[in-house]
């Protein structure tokens, strides 16, 4: 297929005003063909639920994208999800698609809260969902969007083309990882990200820093120490701050109203942020970003806590202030509470130091639609369907999450933004 410039094909033909082409179409010209409706990028949680609505709407669509990719393959093998079983749950509209139901036809072992779910089992479902409701998955990756005259032009990494009227960019964290600025310097084989492990085998018998006090650093820690790493988590929180076991008293009526439970844990705020994420969008800007940055921050699960008390070292309140390189051993220099300089020497130091959500790390985004996108932070500012400001694109996920709240930053967020946004694509498709 011949390769089409859509900038310039879009700068050379007539303009015409929205009215006017309105008019044309009432008179019979035909819209340009296009390949689906709707173009989905990623099939994580967000992506395959998004998929499984459309179709039980009848939308034309594709998917595009390794499935589960993220879960599978970068996440540590024996991890537990911080998620209760109630909330780890794909979109679709039939009442046996959840995880319960998938479970109970099994015999599996499961409960909605305090029964922690495994990395397998999750997979296992996921990969059952995808099977049943989304068979059409194309399990390969776009290497290029652009605008076209249809609406959108992706170019996928087999070399075919695809014309598609709209997009939703579900692409999770992949692109967004955040490395301290202070490791760029190291050799690339001394340092990682969190996101980089999923077996830490390679690192049995050495020393490694672990860098964050949230669910990845000590989930990853617990795997490198059983792995026989000698691992030192350094962090600038105080305390690692494990979520609370569940209790005897959790479901009674009056902890209830003093600590409501939701699918991203208790408290009214969480309420708030699940019930309500459509309104989080009216907020001033300054309040939105605090609240997705301080809301639910670094906590690993309660259940990973006896792997790491008293197995793996903790240098803890110590802000990471330069590192270098000693030969081929690291020398990370950090400044403690009271300001004064420590030195930590490792064979490798991994940064599990989160992600940061900003479309111009993505690989396949041309400058002519980024130009076009307005932000809230440095992530995409979104209407109230999850619609960027380039028209017909549209994102869901974790970048979505300073527009609709922390609820975004969690695989649940998806049985909210799926069925809002697949009934709103079907509007459009047969306007």
């Amino acid at each position: 297929m011949t390769s089409v410039d859509f900038e310039d094909v879009r700068a050379v033909r007539p303009v015409l005003t929205p009215k006017i082409s309105k008019n044309i179409f009432a008179l019979g010209a035909k819209k340009p063909a296009v390949d689906c409706e709707v173009a989905i990028i990623g099939a994580g949680p967000y992506g395959l639920s998004l998929a499984a609505q459309l179709a039980a709407r009848g939308v034309s669509f594709r998917i595009f994208g390794r499935a589960l990719d993220t879960w599978r393959n970068h996440m540590p093998k024996d991890m537990l999800l911080k998620s209760e079983g109630f909330a780890s749950c794909l979109s679709h509209p039939s009442k046996g698609s959840t995880l319960r139901a998938y479970c109970e036809a099994r015999s599996i072992p499961y409960a909605d809260r305090a029964l922690p779910v495994s990395l397998d089992l999750f997979l296992e479902y996921a990969g059952w969902f995808r099977e049943t409701f989304v068979p059409t998955l194309e399990e390969v990756d776009v290497t290029n969007l652009q605008a076209s005259d249809a609406g959108f032009a992706l170019a996928l990494e087999d070399g075919r083309h695809i014309q598609a009227r709209r997009v939703v960019l579900a692409i999770g964290i992949s692109w967004f990882r955040n490395v301290p600025a202070e490791l760029a310097y190291l050799d690339k084989d001394v340092t990682s990200h969190s996101y980089d492990h999923r077996d830490g085998a390679q690192f049995k018998g050495k020393e490694v820093v672990v860098l964050g006090a949230g669910a990845s650093a000590v989930d990853l820690a617990a795997l490198l120490n059983d792995g026989g790493a000698s691992v030192k988590i350094v962090a600038r929180d105080s305390a690692l701050r494990y979520h609370t076991p569940p209790g005897a008293d959790d479901n009674r009526w009056w902890r209830q109203i003093r600590n409501p439970a939701t699918t991203i844990g208790p408290g009214w705020r969480s309420w708030a942020a699940v019930n309500m994420p459509f309104l989080f969008r009216f907020l001033p800007e300054k309040l939105r970003l605090e609240i997705v940055k301080r809301h639910l921050g670094p906590a690993p699960g309660w259940f990973v806590r006896q792997r790491v008390e008293g197995k793996v070292a903790e240098m803890l309140s110590c802000k990471l202030d330069a590192a270098r390189m000693a030969g081929k051993r690291v020398l990370l220099r950090v400044i403690d509470q009271r300001g004064e300089a420590k030195t930590v020497e490792c064979d490798h130091v991994v940064a599990a130091t989160g992600f940061r959500a900003d479309l111009s790390r993505v690989g396949f985004m041309t400058p002519s639609l980024l130009s076009r996108i307005s932000t809230t932070g440095a992530a995409p500012k979104l209407s109230g369907n999850f619609e960027t400001t380039y028209p017909g694109l549209y994102v869901v996920g974790p970048a979505s999450a300073n527009s609709f709240g922390p609820l975004m930053r969690f695989m649940t967020g998806a049985e909210y933004a799926a069925p809002v946004l697949a009934k709103h694509l079907a509007k459009k498709a047969k306007a």
